[in-house]
């Protein structure tokens, strides 16, 4: 029998869908028997016959509380003047598609091409498709096109997620849909993206919110709506915004429209406070401000409009609509699921309000513990904390030249190893803390809960050819000093005894990273297996697939880019540090305000990350004999016989890859080839000072740099 839970639930998610409206070809039938015009129509709904026309060609559909207005109009039409051929007729009351899982994919069972909603072949006829463009052809037409996310069609967003607007008025979409958009000003443009475009994604957990529609802006496009093509001042360019007395911006506030606190930028987010459920939000990217950093977009700014619109879109449909920078983005996507509330029935007035989702970060910002803050954090400076702070960073080590033996110098090569997506491996079933910290004295060590830890690891005597698994820099600690419970589980690992002065723990615990994981990897692999790197490669097939993968498909190689960068920048969002010359120290800054300022979490996910870096590496010692020259992040360089992984790393006698080692393969924390050079040029930058796995990749060092 199901459970109270199950029920509510599922009677939430038939309370969250959607009013069902009949087709549009029945809605032009009904509306044209009972003699009443599209405009006569159009002022009734207070809308435009525009919009009246797309309703009934299945352009676009209306919102609330249009939307029931129109839906009570064509019931009692339909009541009035059914059809003779009323079988042929689709009903009013269609069936409802199943409640969407936590993955936000609607559940099987009903096949995507007879689902209920699915666009009508009126609106295939309306909707033009991606003319080849003078400079190139479409990057579709080249390429099979990738597996989707997500084959079934939301009827709510028949257009897809976003759609990049050039000068001209065309809008390109997902699929190679082009949808004409007459705004000339950025209000007309608001106005079009909400209530004629078609444009949304569905929530990705069922206590989510949809994505709201992304518009990108050509340069040729932002200069037609009255906006410079340039951003330009002496800022840094992140931070640069419209004044408030633009034309646009005065435009924008004259119409009843909002910004956010960051302003007018080149991701600017407009909207008006929701009325009901109803949310009114539409985020804008100008791509001439520099909206897609070059840096995590490899070259996308450059594509034309149609490509943009499918790199965008595929990004969109297997991580989530770009809101922001590929950070904003890994950081909104941990919200997304994970969403912070979910609706309860209150037990004394039996009415459903909003609260916590159990296993979320809640929707109030917490206060780190003292040595998981930031030197210029409030709770630092107000306290005058001087008790140091975890140091948990990733490797940068450099073995000492004097360790290297003679036999290692002899051989030819240095080879660097790369591990995919190291954080992103890390995360997967991470244990975090989800509570505030307390403080406890001479606590006894526990693995199992997360928190920070004061301990004195300096009597473990490291081997000098391996880093010290306790620093970034791979030294031995020289102290008491604070880890994050990974670290001191590892040390514990090793046959250490670890007797913790002090702690700040969480007893709230979770698994919060998992869904992030779990969906980031899948966009990784699938979008490899796009290029055509697959799991069913063996090793040498897998490198020389590696090597090609970024010319198969340049638009598929910058969304596997993207989704790298997501991962990086959305850990490292987790302490966003005060930006701007003002900031004075002690002083809260935004970010402080977000439930995801989790400097904790962070140390968590990277602790981890070198801990599994050094595990390897130990392994290898022991089954080769083999020690590193040099490790930076995830990224390692080996002294080899050849010129390929191949030549040194462990295989059993079946040709299996040895267990515990680092092993070649796509899935986030496997190896791939990183680059390769000669081992006198490795061993000349370590006498210089400088890390060989920063420079393996492209060969060059620039020697005055600071390692």
């Amino acid at each position: 029998m199901a459970s109270e839970e199950e029920l509510f639930a599922n009677i939430d998610a038939l309370l969250e869908e959607e009013p069902q409206l009949p087709p549009p070809a029945e809605r032009a039938r009904l509306r044209e028997a009972a003699g009443i015009t599209q405009a006569r129509l159009a002022l009734a709904l207070k809308t435009s016959t525009q919009t009246v026309k797309n309703y009934e060609n299945g352009r676009s559909e209306p919102k609330s509380p249009r939307l029931e207005a129109y839906q009570r109009l064509l019931n009692g039409w339909a009541a009035r003047y059914s059809a003779s051929s009323a079988s042929a007729t689709a009903p009013l009351a269609a069936p409802q598609p199943k409640a969407p899982d936590a993955s936000g994919i609607p559940a099987s069972g009903t096949p995507a091409s007879a689902a209920p909603g699915a666009v009508e072949p009126e609106v295939a006829a309306q909707v033009r498709t991606a003319p080849d463009t003078p400079a190139r052809p479409p990057a579709h037409s080249r390429h099979p096109e990738p597996r989707k996310a997500n084959t079934s069609i939301d009827p709510r967003f028949p257009h897809g997620p976003l759609v990049v607007l050039d000068g001209d008025g065309s809008a390109y979409g997902v699929d190679g849909i082009v949808l004409d958009c007459p705004a000339t000003t950025v209000p007309d443009l608001v106005e079009w993206a909400l209530e004629e475009s078609g444009l949304g994604a569905a929530k990705l957990n069922r206590y989510g919110k949809d994505s709201d529609p992304l518009i990108v802006l050509t340069a040729e496009a932002a200069v037609k709506l009255g906006l410079p093509e340039r951003l330009e001042g002496p800022e840094q360019r992140r931070s640069l915004r419209l004044p408030d007395d633009h034309p646009v911006v005065k435009q924008v506030a004259r119409a009843k429209w909002q910004l956010t606190r960051r302003g007018f930028g080149p991701w600017a987010r407009i909207y008006r406070k929701a009325q009901g459920r109803e949310r009114q939000c539409v985020q804008l990217a100008v791509l001439s401000w520099d909206a897609l950093d070059e840096r995590s977009w490899s070259g996308v700014s450059e594509m034309a409009p149609p490509d943009i619109a499918r790199v965008l879109g595929l990004y969109a449909q297997r991580v989530i609509t770009p809101r922001g920078s590929t950070a904003v983005c890994g950081l909104e996507l941990m919200t997304a699921l994970r969403p912070p509330t979910k609706p309860e029935r209150d037990t004394e007035t039996g009415n459903w309000v909003s609260g916590h989702n159990p296993g979320s970060l809640g929707t109030e910002p917490i206060d780190p513990a003292p040595p998981e803050a930031t030197p210029e954090h409030p709770v630092v400076v107000d306290s005058g904390w001087t008790g140091g702070f975890l140091d948990e960073e990733a490797y940068q080590w450099v073995r000492p030249v004097d360790s290297l033996s003679d036999e290692e110098c002899l051989l030819p090569f240095a080879v660097g190893l790369d591990l995919n997506t190291a954080f992103l491996a890390a995360a997967a079933r991470l244990v975090v803390g989800l509570s505030a910290p307390d403080h406890f004295h001479a606590p006894t060590f526990n693995p199992k809960i997360p928190g920070s830890w004061l301990a004195d690891l300096s009597g473990i005597e490291p081997d000098p050819r391996l880093p010290s698994p306790f620093t970034p820099d791979g030294t031995r600690p020289t102290g008491p000093a604070w880890y994050q419970t990974y670290t001191l589980a590892y040390a514990q690992e090793l046959g250490h005894d670890v007797h913790p002065i002090e702690a700040y723990l969480r007893r709230e615990t979770g698994a919060y990273l998992d869904p992030w994981h779990d969906r980031l990897k899948s966009a990784y692999v699938d979008t490899l297996a796009d290029l055509g790197v697959t799991r069913d490669l063996d090793d040498a097939r897998f490198l020389a697939a590696m090597e090609r993968h970024k010319q198969t498909d340049p638009a598929l190689a910058a969304v596997l880019s993207a989704i790298k960068a997501t991962v990086k920048g959305g850990v490292g969002k987790l302490r966003e540090r005060p930006q701007g010359r003002n900031y004075e120290d002690g002083e809260r800054w935004p970010a402080l305000e977000r439930p995801t300022w989790r400097p904790d979490i962070r140390a968590a996910v990277i602790a981890k990350a070198r801990v599994n870096m050094h595990r390897k590496l130990g392994n290898m010692a022991k089954m080769t004999g083999l020690y590193p020259l040099a490790v930076l992040s995830d990224c390692v360089v080996y002294p080899s016989p050849g010129e390929s992984p191949l030549d040194f790393l462990p295989y059993a006698a079946s040709g299996k890859p040895q267990p515990g080692g680092f092993r070649l393969g796509l899935s986030p924390g496997l190896a791939k080839l990183e680059g390769v050079q000669s081992m006198l040029w490795a061993v000349d930058l370590m006498e210089r000072g400088l890390n060989p796995a920063r420079h393996i990749k492209g060969g060059d060092a620039v020697f005055d740099e600071g390692e």
